[in-house]
């Protein structure tokens, strides 16, 4: 059974007339008015994210959804800093397939809304659902552009899409089934359709200790899961010679905080603390569907933090790949400790830019919440470009400092070079866990994003579950084709 999603605009006048898209607007004519009139006689104007549900109006959609679209006028927002159109239709478009999914429809099509990638965006994230391990299952749903509306657009919001999706239903799996090694052959089974421009190293624990990572492997050790340093290659560009760009993810494929134990409450929510490593997995995979002219590197620490006998202890000294040493006071902090080798590990590639993503603090959440990702970076021109994609996909970042008071507050340390808590532990922590980062980057264009905030969805995000932020990284990879073009 195949229903539809249309769209309505809301009134820029106060006379509550109606604002069909040009699609509503096709099938108001091959129905002679009727849909026009039932909306006028079913209630006031449609508001943004609201719908109504018609039956039996149409011969081929037994069920249409009619959707709020809010003001057609509206663009980016100098003050919410996104598209405000973009993100009405993302959300709107999402809730009207979210319903006909709940009426058992196997297939839906779906008005462009003038803006066929910003729909097909909100009809495959609101699609989503993770119920592999339930016995009852929700409709499984498939989407099409209604009408002439333009195809590419679709295609490429379907992409971007379904790479967000991979992101969450890595997250979102539990940890018992998601392992570090389970999650590498995740990503190298996604991989597989584009061998012939990516290639993939599934790093063993024994290379990592031939690189001398001796920060990642003080966080590994504490788990009977063995560590993995997944590398992902893929070369988009013919010119070999291009200087790649470099992302780099924490993936923490569970965090119980170590010896530093987490209260119990929430730790279940844990099993996501490898975010940034699905972040710039399926960023990459991504990029290979959409066949990209770019070079791009992907770095992806895999390992569990566990108490026990091996772990880290509060106060243990580590030597980090590039020779400084780490007194470890808190075993929690332990992204950190994973992403200082990793990070060190990246400049060997003589990268054009190195942006990392991980779910790093609750600082940052408890600064900026689940609106935006916080963005520590020492280039204006790279935040300058994640910022510019983030308002084009609604994935919104915020700039962070990154002051020398904070370097100080991580420098100061009784035992090594480095500590992996701020001094002050409880003040600017978001700060202090990127100034330490910052201790391993010699590179003039890097950016960190503490997605910790984003990682889960509150109730004001409409869309998604999992609120990372990845479609901005997308943007970001197509706007830094752009500029190695010009380069």
């Amino acid at each position: 059974v195949t229903g539809l999603v249309l769209g309505v605009y809301e009134s820029e006048r106060e006379d509550d007339s109606l604002h069909l898209t040009e699609s509503a607007a096709g099938v108001d004519r091959v129905l002679s008015g009727k849909l026009t009139e039932l909306l006028k006689i079913s209630g006031p104007g449609l508001k943004k994210g609201k719908s109504r549900i018609f039956y039996g109006l149409h011969e081929d959609f037994p069920c249409i959804a009619v959707v709020g679209l809010g003001r057609n006028s509206l663009g980016v927002c100098g003050t919410e800093y996104w598209d405000t159109c973009k993100e009405n239709i993302r959300a709107a478009i999402a809730g009207g397939c979210r319903v006909l999914q709940n009426h058992v429809l196997t297939h839906i099509e779906v008005d462009g809304c003038n803006d066929s990638q910003s729909a097909a965006e909100g009809a495959v994230l609101g699609l989503f659902t993770y119920d592999d391990l339930k016995t009852k299952k929700k409709t499984r749903v498939t989407t099409q552009l209604h009408g002439s509306g333009c195809v590419s657009g679709w295609e490429k919001g379907v992409l971007y899409g379904e790479g967000q999706n991979l992101a969450r239903y890595l997250m979102e799996a539990p940890a018992n089934h998601v392992t570090p090694s389970v999650f590498a052959d995740t990503i190298t089974n996604r991989l597989a359709p584009y061998a012939d421009h990516v290639t993939v190293h599934k790093r063993s624990q024994e290379w990592i200790e031939e690189q001398q990572m001796g920060a990642f492997l003080s966080v590994s050790k504490g788990s009977e899961e063995p560590p993995v340093f997944l590398e992902l290659h893929y070369n988009g560009c013919p010119d070999n010679t291009q200087c790649p760009l470099l992302l780099v993810g924490k993936g923490i494929t569970f965090d119980s905080g170590g010896i530093s134990l987490k209260p119990p409450s929430g730790m279940d929510a844990m099993r996501a603390d490898m975010g940034g490593a699905a972040t710039v997995c399926s960023a990459i995979v991504t990029a290979a569907a959409l066949n990209l002219p770019i070079n791009i590197i992907g770095l992806a620490p895999l390992c569990e933090n566990m108490p026990s006998g091996k772990a880290n202890k509060p106060g243990d000294v580590v030597t980090a790949k590039n020779g400084k040493t780490i007194q470890v006071d808190n075993t929690d902090a332990e992204g950190r400790l994973i992403l200082a080798d990793a990070l060190c590990y990246a400049h060997s590639f003589n990268p054009r830019a190195i942006v990392n993503a991980a779910t790093l603090t609750g600082a940052m959440d408890v600064a900026l919440g689940s609106a935006a990702t916080g963005v520590f970076t020492n280039s204006d021109w790279l935040w300058e470009q994640l910022h510019k994609a983030s308002v084009v996909t609604g994935d919104r970042v915020w700039r962070m400092p990154l002051f020398q008071h904070y370097t100080r507050q991580v420098t100061d340390c009784q035992l090594a070079d480095l500590n992996n808590v701020g001094k002050y532990s409880r003040s600017g922590g978001a700060c202090t866990a990127a100034a330490f980062l910052r201790e391993f980057v010699t590179a003039p264009h890097w950016a960190h994003l503490d997605i910790a905030g984003v990682m889960t969805n509150k109730d004001e995000v409409t869309v998604v579950f999992w609120n990372i932020d990845l479609r901005a990284v997308f943007d970001f990879c197509i706007d830094f084709t752009g500029f190695v073009s010009l380069s």
